[in-house]
């Protein structure tokens, strides 16, 4: 551990005052950009046949048995899909015309492993393990240089974060917090540093935007959402952060466990949008997962790793109101390798498509910058113009 770092640990920890701060390798300017993107990863492999179920495709009940009964009486979507009912938010959104869904996607990973399809993921390398770091960091090095915060909402920074680009980390934690003089002293004590002053007044002013919310954890799902906007809002709020959304891995006892999780992930973005007020005309949210699940139930009213999955797109730019998708259908001979939905998109096109056009980069720039190495160019139409 070099000085510098060492010098980094003290000063994070005393900074912790009931949250966990990572800091960032330098200070971060105030943001300038009006744009504010926020990235919520899906751990676990969320079933997208859950979240957008193709209920008018003849072979979806047989497949799904009591599970199909979840979207009885719910609306259907470009005459095919129903959303899940816990979606309650995000279907009001998209009657809005603020949110688009995209069927059947899925990144160019295609084994069945947790840790490398997040690598893939969160890296973007064409392969796990093959970049070291991830495509959000990446895209910060795309915007105007000293005009953009990043933020991870999480204990320690995620890979997608990870890279030479400065970005910090918050969370609420239980451990007793430094009392104001305290504080004081250790201001007085860096301010004299040109690195560690601005790190330390970086870390205060993230914690005076997130004030005292009473939190000790990141399990209250509206609380995240109202957290997030508020350490998004306003001239001095992150540009770009990144929620980790854990289990929805479910091998057993799906149907429940699939619906408290939606009910969460709604709640938390209910609240978001919300607290962004204003600002939500200018803000993307992307939730994407690194795979999907199994066509067909297993033995213990679950699913098992699969291929094909669902992505979401909200937000004031967004052109919404729509599904995109190439529909594959669920018969025996359209599945991927006779077992999971066939994915007929790239998730990678969608995400370098869907932030080139939210910051207004150039489509190609942004997908073989944040994606080295795909063929495939990026999505177009995902955002308003």
């Amino acid at each position: 551990m070099t000085m510098l770092n060492r010098r980094n640990f003290v000063l994070s920890s005393i900074l912790a005052g009931g949250a966990t701060l990572a800091l960032p390798h330098k200070a971060l300017a105030q943001a300038a950009t009006s744009k504010r993107l926020l990235f919520v990863l899906q751990r676990g492999a969320a079933d997208g046949l859950a979240t957008l179920a193709p209920v008018a495709d003849p072979q979806f009940d047989a497949l799904r048995g009591a599970f199909a009964e979840d979207y009885d009486g719910v609306g259907l979507i470009d005459g095919l899909f129903a959303l899940h009912p816990s979606y309650e938010k995000i279907g009001a959104l998209f009657q809005q015309k603020q949110a688009l869904f995209i069927q059947a996607v899925a990144s160019s990973y295609r084994e069945r492993s947790h840790f490398e399809g997040q690598n893939v993921i969160e890296s973007g390398g064409a392969k796990a393990y093959s970049v070291r770091d991830g495509w959000l960091n990446r895209l910060l090095g795309l915007l105007p240089a000293n005009d953009v915060r990043a933020l991870a909402l999480s204990p320690s920074i995620p890979l997608a974060m990870q890279g030479p680009q400065s970005v910090s980390s918050y969370a609420p934690t239980s451990l007793p917090g430094a009392d104001e003089d305290l504080m004081a002293r250790v201001g007085r004590i860096y301010e004299s540093d040109p690195e560690l002053g601005a790190l330390f007044a970086e870390a205060q002013k993230t914690r005076a935007m997130a004030g005292d919310t009473q939190m000790r954890n990141l399990r209250d799902a509206e609380k995240v959402g109202g957290l997030a906007a508020s350490l998004m809002s306003g001239a001095d709020g992150a540009s770009v952060m990144m929620i980790e959304s854990n289990g929805w891995d479910s091998h057993a006892g799906q149907r429940g466990q699939f619906s408290r999780q939606a009910r969460q992930l709604d709640a938390l973005l209910a609240a978001y949008q919300q607290g962004m007020t204003n600002e939500w005309k200018d803000t993307l949210v992307i939730v994407a997962t690194e795979f999907g699940r199994t066509v067909k139930l297993n033995g213990t009213n679950g699913s098992d790793h699969g291929t094909g999955s669902a992505a979401l797109l909200l937000g004031g730019t967004v052109a919404g109101g729509k599904v995109i998708a190439d529909w594959p259908g669920l018969r025996q001979s359209d599945l991927f390798e006779g077992r999971d939905l066939n994915p007929t998109a790239s998730l990678e096109s969608v995400l370098a498509g869907a932030v080139s056009g939210h910051f207004g980069l150039d489509p190609e720039l942004a997908m073989r910058t944040l994606f080295p190495e795909r063929t495939s160019p990026a999505a177009e139409g995902l955002i308003r113009l």
